[in-house]
């Protein structure tokens, strides 16, 4: 009969997370590990695998619980524009909270090159994303709040460049008022193309 765990795995793999977050993947070993969740490293590896396993079900965890939160923050917002506003407040306003970017980007940069199962993940969560930001321009669009001339594959994409662009300077700086001009202008394209 096999052994009960004694330990919440999911407390443990969110411990995991934040680990990640904070130094990344590469400067993250399994020792550090070990000592942060407070798994036996044999526990470890029987419940989530190796490292490189442990952090796709890490970065998996994130984009379910972020996404969530994300699109809770912006649910109650009604145009549009309000909701792609609340996009780039709920980037700032976890930033606040966690000071360390968004983990998805951070490991985009980070191992996106060299890790092509990382990669997708990437590319999937970016791709959801994508999906949201076009949804409220479509729906700007459908209420008159947006031109019907907008491009929305287009727009789609500047947006959310725009929006990783944000969480990259998220990172790096402390006085986070410098970027509302950006967000600003980002989201002027959007007026100065509504009817």
């Amino acid at each position: 009969m096999a052994r009960k765990r004694e330990f919440d795995e999911v407390e443990a793999l969110k411990q995991a997370m934040q680990l990640f977050w904070v130094q990344g993947y590469e400067k993250t070993s399994m020792d550090d590990l070990v000592n942060h969740m407070g798994v036996h490293r044999k526990s470890i590896y029987d419940t989530f695998g190796n490292k490189h396993e442990l952090f796709i079900k890490a970065l998996e965890y994130y984009k379910t619980a972020i996404g969530q939160q994300m699109l809770q923050h912006i649910a109650n917002k009604e145009s549009a524009l309000d909701k792609i506003k609340a996009l780039f407040d709920f980037s700032r306003l976890s930033n606040e909270e966690q000071a360390k970017g968004c983990l998805v980007v951070n490991t985009a940069v980070e191992l996106s090159l060299h890790d092509e199962v990382i990669a997708q993940i990437v590319r999937t969560n970016f791709d959801e994303t994508e999906k949201v930001i076009y949804q409220l321009l479509q729906q700007g669009q459908t209420t008159g709040e947006f031109s019907s001339q907008l491009d929305l594959a287009v727009t789609t994409k500047f947006i959310h460049n725009a929006l990783i662009g944000i969480r990259v300077q998220l990172k790096t700086t402390e006085e986070q008022q410098k970027l509302q001009p950006i967000i600003d202008m980002t989201l002027q394209v959007l007026k100065s193309t509504s009817n």
